[in-house]
């Protein structure tokens, strides 16, 4: 009975001395494997948060090429690269968060969240200004003036011109200076469209429409007055010029609509006012935020 005793006593103490042996080298293992599964946390967290920045850069600067480009084309390609751009910064984020949660990084956390409510007015902003950017009405209005517009007003001129070198003799004057009175005020129209493109304010842009109507109506006036006096066979010519007016006027009431519309005008003051201000609002968290991982390390193990 004693031997059994002694046996059983020491399988019992060699038993829990092997399990004691374990539990002390798994712990140990695990604390050598602690600092390195946090350093490798840390070292995704600090490239989640370069590459942060990274994804925002390249998103401001698409977004700017989409408000600068000329063509329809351009636009929307630059659109589409920032909207991507958008999304990955999105995507770094949410994967960002839940490291810095788990590291126990209070600090970082805070700086993350800070950047990411200023990500998301800065994004429904930008999410407006491509929105105008794409439609690029003031550059279709600049495109319809001195394009088909133009071509109009230079067809209205011919025709006029046709009209004066056939007028009788005794009426030469009074037809040509009603010819130039004509032509002049169509010419008064196409002037006051450049700046009506390029204007923003919308009082002084109605003010320009007044003097384009006042215009139209003196050139139709003088069209009046010289069908009472060309001969009969100016008058087809006098047709034409009546028909490029029509046209002209026409185009002319396009180009204020779409410069009313004014998108590229006012893509290009959002992105110049209050974008720029939440941009460096957003740099700001990214960069106070990687200068925080920066300081973050491991004491040296023994």
């Amino acid at each position: 009975m004693l031997v059994c005793t002694v046996v059983v006593s020491f399988r019992t103490r060699a038993t829990a001395g092997c399990s004691i042996a374990v539990i002390i080298l798994s712990a140990a293992t695990a604390c050598m494997n602690a600092p390195e599964t946090a350093l490798a946390r840390l070292s995704e967290a600090n490239r989640l948060a370069a590459d942060l920045l990274v994804q925002f850069t390249k998103a401001g600067d698409a977004a700017n090429r989409a408000v600068m480009a000329d063509t329809d084309e351009a636009s929307v390609a630059f659109a589409r690269e920032a909207e991507q751009a958008t999304q990955a910064v999105q995507k770094d984020t949410d994967a960002l968060g839940p490291i810095l949660m788990g590291l126990g990084y209070s600090n970082e956390t805070h700086l993350l969240q800070e950047f990411g409510t200023r990500f998301a007015e800065y994004r429904a902003l930008d999410r407006s200004i491509l929105d105008l950017a794409v439609e690029n009405t003031n550059l279709k209005a600049a495109r319809l003036s001195f394009g088909p517009a133009q071509e109009a007003a230079d067809a209205f001129r011919d025709s006029l011109d046709a009209v004066a070198s056939s007028a009788p003799a005794r009426d030469t004057w009074r037809i040509k200076a009603l010819v130039a009175t004509a032509v002049a005020n169509v010419r008064e129209i196409q002037v006051l469209q450049a700046p009506h493109i390029a204007e923003s304010d919308e009082a002084a842009m109605t003010r320009m429409e007044k003097r384009m109507v006042t215009s139209e109506a003196a050139a139709r006036s003088a069209l009046e007055m010289l069908a009472s006096l060309v001969p009969p066979a100016s008058r087809p010519q006098l047709a034409v010029a009546t028909a490029a007016l029509d046209r002209f006027a026409g185009l002319n009431s396009q180009i204020i609509t779409l410069s009313r519309r004014n998108t590229n005008v006012r893509s290009l003051a959002l992105s110049l006012g209050k974008k720029r201000m939440l941009t460096a609002a957003c740099e700001d968290s990214l960069r106070a935020l990687q200068g925080a991982l920066a300081k973050r390390g491991f004491p040296a193990t023994r």
